[in-house]
């Protein structure tokens, strides 16, 4: 037998053994690495999530809902009314503006441009778009992070909560507008300093997308997101005011105590743009965190450069990757998503890093920042279940549901 025949057998061989024995041959160095694991996740305390929409509406929601996805199925809960005029309940297949959730939306976009090559992360927003900003050192990633230093144009904006938002109703911003109301801001900090949440960051996101493809932001949330996890019932309709199909109606509270609910469900969201006028339900958002877990919407490395995070306070729990939260909870589970805030809404839509387990939350109202604080207890519920008791013999203090107050996304009066 020639020997180069012999070693072919001799290969073959050993390559058989090893898969009988369990062994894989090693992947390509492209492959991607599989994301971390939980094991023995507790069942989700449905009781609790309960609780916590109800806290929301003893806070001022007229209604609130949850939906949890995980390995033993779909779970949701409501309570309240989706529209106090017809009173009709609240439904976890109705729609509803998503608020800065929508920012992980557009940082996958951007994210994938970068992939692609046109765009790079570290490189200066000028040199994409060309005298935009001030100075050279502020870089895509500044933006996705929120470490720009460019000024919330919202705080001055929505200085007074009603007039403010009935000012811009029904009006259309160009992006450079929003920009310059941000420019005629000082500066919060040096590029790359400190987090300052800025929703001007990604209005800029928002110019970056549509110059790297020359079409409208809209065509690529539904080309790269929308259409490939057959989100139904998403939807980017930046400047119409309407939110087709059944939906929920939001309510705004006023600053003056005592004050009516305004009704601010019709708008044109033309104030956030990419920043926040994402139109979404329950199902869809848990579709969308999970599947961005699991890496079917980024490569291994993009991904793993959006859930690179760096602490927003000194609790050390909550944290920004790339237009992406991640919350450490009580119970030791880390969850990745994005609290959503637009007039009449607070959201929570976050996933489990391994993508196994999701949660989408609402309540239909905001300015009332007690209301905000007390949805987010639903993540508390559904990931770390039920609080147990310690042992008798033990001297540590049962875990308790978070009591931080919510992270705002825009100016809370209230």
């Amino acid at each position: 037998m020639p020997l180069s025949t012999h070693r072919r057998l001799a290969l073959s061989a050993t390559l058989i053994a090893a898969l009988a024995g369990g062994l894989a041959p090693a992947t390509a160095a492209s492959a991607a690495p599989a994301a971390p694991t939980e094991t023995a996740a507790p069942s989700p305390d449905m009781d609790g999530v309960t609780a916590a929409l109800n806290a929301a509406m003893v806070n001022g929601a007229p209604g609130a809902m949850a939906r949890f996805t995980g390995p033993d199925g779909v779970r949701t809960r409501t309570v309240g009314v989706r529209d106090r005029v017809s009173g009709a309940a609240m439904d976890t297949r109705a729609r509803f503006r998503i608020g800065s959730v929508s920012k992980t939306f557009s940082s996958v976009v951007l994210l994938q441009l970068v992939d692609e090559g046109r765009l790079e992360l570290d490189a200066p927003v000028n040199r994409y778009l060309p005298g935009l900003l001030p100075d050279d050192r502020i870089t895509v990633r500044h933006l996705l992070t929120h470490r720009s230093g460019l000024a919330d144009y919202t705080e001055a904006m929505f200085a007074k909560t009603v007039p403010g938002f009935e000012a811009v109703r029904n009006r259309v911003f160009t992006y450079q507008e929003l920009v310059d109301l941000s420019l005629a801001e000082p500066r919060t900090t040096e590029p790359g300093l400190a987090y300052k949440y800025s929703n001007a960051n990604f209005v800029v996101v928002g110019m970056l997308i549509e110059n790297a493809t020359g079409t409208p932001v809209a065509k690529q949330y539904e080309r790269r997101i929308i259409r490939p996890l057959k989100l139904r019932h998403t939807s980017y309709v930046h400047p119409e005011t309407r939110i087709k199909g059944a939906h929920v109606r939001g309510y705004l509270h006023p600053d003056e105590e005592g004050s009516p609910l305004v009704d601010s469900t019709e708008q044109t969201a033309s104030w956030a743009q990419t920043a926040g006028a994402v139109i979404s339900d329950p199902a869809d958002l848990n579709t969308f965190t999970t599947a961005l877990m699991r890496g079917r919407l980024l490569s291994p490395r993009m991904l793993d450069a959006m859930t690179t995070v760096t602490p927003t306070d000194a609790t050390q729990t909550r944290f920004y990757g790339l237009g992406l939260r991640r919350y450490d909870l009580s119970c030791g589970t880390q969850v990745y998503g994005h609290t959503g805030t637009v007039q009449g809404f607070y959201t929570y839509a976050f996933a489990t890093r391994d993508g196994r387990r999701a949660l989408s939350a609402m309540a239909n109202t905001s300015n009332r920042g007690a209301a905000n604080t007390a949805l987010g207890g639903t993540l508390e519920a559904a990931f770390c279940g039920k609080r147990t008791a310690p042992a008798a013999s033990s001297t540590r203090a049962p875990r308790t549901l978070t009591t931080l107050p919510a992270e705002a996304d825009l100016p809370e009066r209230r």
